[in-house]
């Protein structure tokens, strides 16, 4: 009934209110258009009055501009007396012009005057050439600057005005209607009239704008809209009138147009029959509006109307506020009426909804706000407290299940676990043991002053045997144990003298002065034991404590048995990548131990940049995860030869493949010199003296033996092969020995597809490149322009050329081009093996950072082209180890040990060219990495002193 009266009261009120506001509006409204019109008459009349006196001023019968000029005084005092006008003029009949007009901001802006303008001076002057000038006066008349306008006299004659063509017909002062100004683009009307004399007309420009400010006075609302408008509907004063204009920018002659406000009301009573009395009105949009029309009567405007319309929103604003206002006291009323039942219902509702709002947190896992309810009902106090119980378990629990989850190393896994655990259960020591095989040993422990137990204080604990099916029954190492090992479940009891025993507790003092202990088997999915938790507590725990941890128990158990898998994971793959690495090194035992030494040096020369404070690498760090990418890159960096046969890894000799061919070339000087002994036997049966014979075979022997040892000195490679050694190769190659045995016998498939059978009794070339020492090389071997891995090697023709000529003019070691390249694409079988393996996120900068060993600083390495900055930090130390590991090794097949000293000269050699990185030679140096790894590594014979300052000059 409250609600029921109180709303009538306020519906009424708001009736007479809005009548009221109506009527007050339309009054208001009746006194626009009588406003409007005295306005107008107080900006005309001192205007007419200023024309009547330019009609008897001296202007009128001055004829050059000096003359005009020096009336300037006088004229200046017409702005004072009339406000509104805003230029005064004389036009004659020759065409002449003369105005003066009074300058404010937006003329100044629109004229392009100086900013200490105030009056301005248009003036033409006709004649042989029509002069048109713009003057720019200051405040007391005096010229500051004049300027040309040509186009002011082209384009203005006043005799083409309609002002002039009135006024020179008239006998009385006319009025024009409203029109835009051709120099300042504003709305105005002009009054004008004939000089006494001469058939000059003078007038006065006024600006319209008081009647826009007028009009924007006389708003009703914020959001009322007022227009003047002529029956062509253009708007002649509105407030908005002056932006219209300033956006046309001087490009529309004509007035704007009454539709250019986008005015839905406005529109609708111009096009309408108007009425004086306000009407209701809808636009398109839905909004209401309370518009009305009426005419403004002038003798020279009679077109002029007046339109208005104010939203019906912002007219009824005051009757909806006390209707508002109105309907507050009515609930107001309610509201005191039935405080009891209010305060009441708060009292009941508020821990509810407390309650809803932390039940939706904990739903959300948001436990940042801690469940307090305080209520007198006593159901809905035992909700909060085991919300607020609820809360704190489910808490624990995350906090405990994250802080496991986020360890990711094992071995400090294990004390975070028991750590957590123990704060969780209240217990002030614990035990942590771990399954292994069939017994339990203990893995770590920590004491009441949360110190951890030491590897000797671990070894005093015993190590308990897991229930077998050969031996169910759990062995008697105290019946706190026994009861968790043969129910498989969380047992909590006092802890007793046998338990102390059982499991030797007493040593480490681990359980001294506490009385209870509990213990938590650890399974996983299949039941198995991963481990178990023994916690010791000076009094018994909770209920709610003990079904805490067991609900834990299987959470801890299976990330202990996830991260235990991981861990022997880490250790078979690690595992896995040194059996690769030692396959590798033992392939070759001239290589042995490489694969092993560079990881050693690489990682050496990482740690010595981390530590670095300043320089080059202030910045670098390796985290965990680095360091593992570091030492599996490292191990795997030559994975790759695992590919490349022993005899071109091994091959000390030229003529070395799985033999040393040199042996087979040796059989045939043997058998030239038989040839050289038959050919003297012969020589002598045929009747030459033998003493002659004898001689000319020793000469051939002779020869043969010196060229031998010369082909046998050129197939060890130890020296530069020159120019006129390897003419004396082709020299020697050229003799010939007889073969009279097929060599298509006994050689396998392969070969004898290369082989080209011939006539028997065979000439053959002492040293022989035969086509079937040419080894094609299959489509699988080479290398596309566009492979996928960004190789830019240059491929050899052949697989392999084994030609003994070939072979034996290599200039310089022992490899020909094709087995050089064999070599070096183990690098190429390290990237291809390497990306093709499903390294984890934390591990997939190994192929980079492995395959970048023999690539150099300025791109002219290998395989890829890198330059510097194309490589990671960690890919350019591999680079630097395995080169300097390679010099300073002392089982390569095609050199001797070097010195430390020249070690460090080649290398220097190469930093000053571009080869390896400078800011980590220089780290390799400062740091002494190279000392620490040779003294390490390489016979203390071998190192010898070194200035590093040479090195990095």
């Amino acid at each position: 009934m409250t609600l029921l009266v109180g709303g009538l009261i306020g519906g009424l009120g708001y009736h007479i209110s809005a009548g009221m506001l109506q009527t007050a509006a339309h009054e208001q409204w009746k006194r626009i258009g009588p406003s409007v019109q005295q306005e107008l008459h107080n900006t005309l009349e001192p205007a007419e009055m200023a024309v009547e006196f330019l009609r008897l001023h001296r202007i009128t019968w001055a004829t050059t501009l000096q003359e005009r000029l020096n009336g300037l005084n006088a004229l200046s005092q017409v702005f004072k007396g009339a406000k509104a006008v805003s230029a005064v003029y004389a036009a004659y009949p020759n065409g002449d012009f003369f105005l003066l007009r009074q300058l404010d901001e937006r003329s100044r802006e629109q004229l392009s005057a100086p900013t200490e303008a105030h009056m301005m001076v248009q003036s033409i002057e006709r004649g042989t050439v029509d002069v048109g000038r713009y003057i720019f006066l200051d405040a007391a008349g005096e010229i500051i600057e004049s300027v040309d306008r040509p186009d002011y006299a082209s384009t203005f004659d006043p005799r083409d005005r309609a002002w002039w063509r009135e006024a020179t017909v008239s006998k009385t002062l006319i009025q024009t209607r409203p029109y835009l100004f051709h120099t300042t683009h504003s709305v105005g009307i002009n009054l004008a009239s004939a000089a006494s004399w001469g058939g000059v007309v003078v007038g006065a420009d006024i600006n319209l704008a008081t009647l826009s400010d007028r009009l924007t006075q006389q708003k009703f609302t914020p959001g009322t809209q007022l227009a003047l408008v002529n029956s062509r509907g253009e708007l002649l004063a509105n407030e908005h009138i002056g932006a219209l204009l300033d956006a046309a920018n001087g490009t529309n002659s004509s007035l704007p147009l009454l539709e250019s406000l986008h005015s839905a009301p406005l529109d609708h009573l111009f096009k309408g029959p108007g009425a004086k009395d306000m009407d209701q009105f809808t636009d398109p949009g839905g909004q209401s509006w309370w518009t009305a029309s009426i005419q403004v009567p002038d003798k020279a405007t009679q077109d002029m109307r007046m339109l208005l319309a104010v939203p019906e929103m912002e007219l009824t604003a005051a009757a909806r506020q006390q209707l508002q206002w109105s309907t507050v006291a009515t609930l107001s009323i309610i509201l005191l009426s039935m405080p009891v039942a209010w305060l009441l219902a708060q009292a009941i509702s508020m821990p509810l909804r407390r309650l809803a709002l932390d039940v939706q947190a904990i739903e959300q896992f948001d436990f940042e706000q801690p469940i307090q309810v305080d209520s007198f009902i006593k159901e809905t106090h035992e909700l909060g407290i085991t919300l607020q119980s609820m809360q704190g378990t489910i808490r624990r629990f995350l906090d405990l299940s994250m802080a496991v989850a986020a360890e990711d190393q094992f071995d400090r896994l294990l004390p975070r676990l028991l750590k957590e655990t123990m704060l969780t259960a209240g217990a002030a020591s614990g035990l942590l043991y771990l399954a292994d095989g069939d017994q339990l040993y203990p893995a770590c422990g920590r004491l009441a002053d949360g110190t951890a137990l030491d590897d000797q204080a671990l070894a005093t604990l015993a190590t308990i045997p897991l229930p077998s099916s050969t031996s169910p029954e759990p062995s008697s190492y105290g019946p706190l144990l026994e009861r968790c090992l043969r129910e498989n479940a969380v047992s909590s009891q006092p802890l007793t003298t046998a338990d102390i025993q059982g499991l030797q507790l007493a040593p480490s003092a681990i359980a001294q002065g506490l009385a209870h202990s509990v213990v938590i088997p650890l399974l996983n999915r299949r039941r198995e034991y991963v481990g178990a938790m023994v916690l010791f507590m000076p009094s018994p725990p909770v209920d709610t404590q003990v079904a805490f941890v067991a609900a834990l128990s299987g959470n801890a158990a299976v990330s202990l048995e996830a991260r235990a898998l991981i861990e022997q994971q880490k250790k078979l793959f690690t595992a896995f990548i040194e059996l690769i690495a030692g396959a590798i090194d033992a392939k070759s035992p001239y290589t042995a131990s490489h694969c092993a030494r560079v990881p050693e040096l690489t990682k050496m020369l990482a740690q010595a940049a981390c530590d670095q404070t300043d320089g080059a690498f202030a910045d670098f760090a390796l985290s965990a995860h680095d360091w593992e990418a570091v030492h599996v890159a490292s191990w795997l960096h030559d994975c790759g030869k695992v590919t490349t046969p022993e005899f071109v890894v091994d091959k000390a000799t030229k003529l070395e493949t799985i033999y040393n061919r040199i042996h087979e070339v040796r059989m045939r000087f043997e058998v030239l010199k038989r040839d050289a002994q038959i050919t003297m036997y012969e020589a002598i049966a045929a009747g030459v003296h033998p003493e002659q014979a004898r001689a000319a075979m020793l000469q051939t022997c002779r020869e043969l033996d010196e060229e031998f040892a010369f082909v046998a000195a050129c197939n060890q490679g130890g020296e530069k092969l020159g120019a006129a050694e390897q003419e004396r190769l082709r020299h020697i190659a050229q003799r010939t020995w007889t073969r009279t045995l097929d060599d298509t016998l006994g050689i396998s498939l392969a070969e004898a597809q290369r082989q080209q059978s011939t006539p028997l009794p065979a000439q053959e070339l002492l040293l022989a490149d035969k086509p079937a020492h040419r080894i094609e090389r299959s489509p699988h071997d080479q290398i596309a322009p566009d492979n996928v891995w960004g190789f830019k090697m240059q491929v050899p023709e052949l697989l392999y050329n084994r030609g003994e000529l070939h072979n034996l003019l290599v200039a310089r070691g022992t490899l020909s081009d094709e087995e050089r390249y064999k070599i070096n694409e183990h690098i190429i079988q390290t990237i291809k093996m390497l990306t093709c393996l499903p390294f984890p996120q934390h591990l997939r900068a190994v192929p980079e950072i492995a395959g970048g060993h023999h690539e150099k600083m300025d791109g002219t390495g290998y395989p890829k082209g890198l330059r510097r900055e194309d490589m990671s930090p960690v890919a350019r130390m591999i680079a630097v180890a395995d080169i300097f590991e390679a010099l300073t090794a002392g089982d390569r097949p095609y050199k001797p040990r070097k010195p430390l000293s020249e070690v460090l000269d080649l290398m220097a050699d190469m930093r000053r060219n571009h080869h390896i990185d400078p800011d980590i030679f220089e780290l390799f140096l400062r740091s002494g990495v190279y000392l620490d790894y040779a003294q390490r590594f390489i016979p203390v014979e071998f190192i010898d002193s070194v200035n590093i300052e040479d090195y990095l000059q």
